[in-house]
């Protein structure tokens, strides 16, 4: 109920400022809005997505208007519902989603352009043109003949929309529940009647002089480019949301069995139901509708029901509260059609596409939308992106260097294709008789032609006296038989994962199997060590210069370069059993005392972190037998741990926790004492405390879930909770929690 009283105050303004929009009846609004509820919400795939005029659909409908007329609009909604409900029955729905979102998102800008400089004109009071070109070169004019009463109205809605959900405090709280589209509408149409200002306002005629559909009239050739042009817009932008609403609820615990992942065709099927009767009624076509989709999940709703139940709503608004919409000036309803349209060219769309190397494809969809056409301007979209892909496709980078040590290195960077052929050949037979060649393939993908090219020379190079080795992660493991193929192993798997079986790896004499550590040292020569050759050798030259000391446990779990994305140059690594640090003048052998002096003295490290891990076998040997004697030489190491120990039981300042919840256990719970315990022992380090005193050294502490292959960094909370992590420990520390570190989040290790 609350989650279909929320959509509907939402739906009925824009249903009719989108009707005002495309120059249709307003009632049209309202009977779209009314039939995507009822009729797509009962029949669609999507239960949680409501459907109804959509903004994307307004520079559309507006053209088929112009050319056409309302009834033959009205009939083209009707032959392209009954195309969505083929489509859905032949189970295509998904090869909609093979399209571009560039091309998608520059389609849905390019209407938004549209939108918003069309209604530019009612808000300076005046009339639209029927194109952005016109509107744009009547601008001037328009700009020049304001009126004041319209124009202040619109200004009022914008800055409503804009204030209203930017409200501090209760306010912001009750903002939350109203939508600001309803209240932007509410409180320009009272400051109007009010002001007594004239202006012109909705107009909604008796029902019973509503046009319904009618026959269609007009060229075939037009009509069938109309009716493909319905049928693209609605439903690429309904199956996208569907998608889209999907991940809104993957996550969400009160979801009911019902509702899960969309049924696409399901979805066509029930939109193109929806758009045969709203056509038939004399309703605007019909399409998901972002917004009002979105406000469904966020108020609660987890059925089909409080989607269709809007529409029952919007049915009584049309009957019963004509009086008060047609209180509503025009002006209020072209700023807020407006400031839809301005949205819809979204920014996280450009720096999506801008990541994805896309922009080219995203700015020509749009300006072609905007100048020509929302069918021109996807068809034209659709052909650049096709050229970006074989662009890609066919743009291969082949450079061939000599090494001072007389080495020949062909590099390929990208897909070897016959396209690329002709530069390999020439590259490669540049190489000397009897020369060592190293061919490194950095793609994906290698086709026959440059297959047979590659091992043709590789052949006669040898026959030469010349040697060459291929390396890299295109080529061979596509193309040459599994038995000589290297495999996809990564530098981090475990051994016992490697299926590697290169001639380097042949049976030794005595019939034993080769050591795993060959293997691995044979595979970091073959595939590891060209790439990090040249940093290597960078770092020969110019000597180690750490950023940190990390002191973290010896286990074999703990992978320091993996959980810490670091390569070589990055950490100063300090490994021991149980990550301790002896206090100065503890009796041990130094080998700490000595690393840390080093770190902090001569190498000038900026920070240390002690690392901790779960199911750390010395914290749990702490616990089971505490190292009283000095039998062994691992129990008197262990001593340096019954501080920690001693701090965990001795309470009453609370444990250190991971992200808001207790330990899962007794040997978790010292595992996370320790790492807190140890960093106070670093400070005792005269070469620390003197650097921390200057303000250079900051420590952290870290503890890594083996299990969960989670990090999670110490942070200073003084109300216990986690205060968004990575807080550098100077001092005591408060309550120590360990909050987990997200993608999302850039944290300084």
């Amino acid at each position: 109920m609350s989650a279909s009283v929320a959509v509907f105050l939402i739906a009925l303004p824009l249903s009719l400022g989108i009707a005002l929009a495309t120059g249709a009846p307003l009632q049209a609004g309202l009977v779209a809005a009314a039939v995507g509820g009822l009729v797509a919400g009962r029949l669609g795939g999507a239960p949680l997505q409501v459907s109804g005029p959509a903004a994307g659909l307004t520079v559309v409908t507006a053209d088929l208007i112009q050319r056409y007329g309302w009834r033959t609009t009205c009939a083209i909604t009707v032959l392209a519902g009954l195309a969505q409900v083929g489509l859905g029955c032949l189970r295509v729905a998904r090869t909609a989603l093979a399209v571009s979102p560039a091309v998608v998102h520059g389609m849905l800008a390019g209407i938004g352009v549209t939108i918003a400089v069309a209604q530019l004109h009612i808000v300076l009071g005046g009339t639209p043109q029927s194109s952005v070109t016109a509107n744009l070169g009547a601008l001037p004019a328009q700009l020049a003949d304001l009126h004041p009463a319209a124009l202040s109205i619109s200004l009022l809605t914008l800055l409503a929309l804009v204030l209203w959900p930017r409200l501090p405090g209760w306010a912001g709280r009750v903002a939350r529940t109203v939508p600001a589209p309803l209240v932007a509408v509410t409180v320009a149409t009272a400051l109007a009647g009010f002001a007594h200002l004239r202006l012109d306002k909705v107009e909604l005629p008796s029902w019973r002089s509503h046009a319904l559909v009618g026959l269609p009239e007009g060229p075939v050739l037009g009509l069938v480019a109309a009716v493909l042009t319905v049928t693209l817009v609605c439903g690429v932008q309904s199956l996208l949301g569907a998608v889209a609403i999907d991940k809104l609820t993957v996550a969400r615990p009160d979801s009911a069995p019902g509702v899960g992942r969309s049924d696409l065709d399901r979805e066509l099927r029930g939109q193109g139901a929806a758009n045969i009767v709203s056509g038939a009624l004399g309703g605007l076509p019909i399409a998901g509708v972002a917004v009002r989709s979105v406000a469904n999940v966020r108020a609660g709703a987890v059925s089909r029901n409080s989607t269709m139940l809007h529409g029952v709503w919007v049915v009584v608004a049309a009957l019963l509260l004509v009086p008060v919409l047609e209180l509503i000036p025009l002006a209020a309803l072209a700023a807020l059609v407006m400031a839809i349209g301005i949205q819809m060219v979204s920014l996280n769309h450009i720096r999506s596409v801008t990541r994805h190397r896309e922009i080219l494809v995203y700015v020509v969809t749009t300006l072609g939308v905007s100048l020509f056409g929302v069918l021109e301007g996807v068809a034209i979209g659709v052909a650049v992106a096709v050229a970006v892909a074989l662009h890609r496709l066919a743009r291969t980078r082949i450079t061939c260097e000599e090494d001072s040590e007389g080495v020949h290195h062909v590099h390929v960077r990208g897909q070897l294709t016959f396209l690329a052929v002709p530069r390999l050949s020439r590259c490669l037979h540049h190489i000397p008789q009897r020369a060592h060649a190293v061919v490194e393939l950095d793609g994906s993908f290698m086709d026959h032609a440059a297959y047979e090219t590659l091992n043709s020379w590789l052949d006669a190079h040898a026959a030469q006296g010349g040697s060459a080795e291929v390396t890299g992660r295109g080529g061979q493991r596509i193309t040459e038989p599994a038995a000589t193929a290297h495999c996809g192993c990564r530098p981090w798997t475990p051994w016992r994962n490697h299926q590697c079986d290169t001639p380097q790896e042949a049976p030794r004499s005595d019939g034993r199997e080769p050591h795993q550590l060959a293997k691995g040292i044979s595979a970091f020569q073959q595939h590891t060590a060209p790439r990090v050759r040249g940093e290597l050798a960078r770092l020969a030259r110019e000597g180690q210069q750490p950023v940190q000391l990390f002191l973290t446990c010896a286990d074999s779990r703990v992978v320091t370069s993996m959980i810490t994305a670091s390569g070589p140059g990055d950490l100063f690594v300090v490994r021991n059993v149980g990550n301790l640090v002896p206090l100065p003048g503890a009796e041990s052998d130094d080998s700490v005392a000595a690393a840390i002096e080093y770190a902090v003295d001569v190498l000038q490290v900026k920070s240390i972190t002690v690392c901790g891990h779960s199911g750390c076998g010395a914290m749990q040997a702490l616990l089971n037998s505490p190292p009283t004697g000095a039998s062994t030489p691992l129990k008197r190491w262990l001593r340096h741990g019954l501080p920690s120990l001693q701090r965990m039981a001795a309470g009453p300042k609370p444990w250190p926790r991971i992200a808001g919840r207790p330990p899962a256990d007794a040997v978790e719970q010292l595992c996370l004492t320790n790492v807190v315990q140890q960093l106070e022992h670093l400070r005792a380090h005269e070469a620390v405390a003197r650097r921390l005193a200057e303000g250079s050294l900051e420590l952290h502490g870290m503890y890594f879930h083996v299990g969960e292959a989670q990090a999670y960094l110490l942070a200073e909370s003084a109300e216990g909770g986690a205060d968004g992590g990575g807080t550098a420990l100077a001092g005591q520390a408060p309550d120590e929690v360990f909050s987990q570190v997200t993608p999302t989040r850039s944290v300084e290790v």
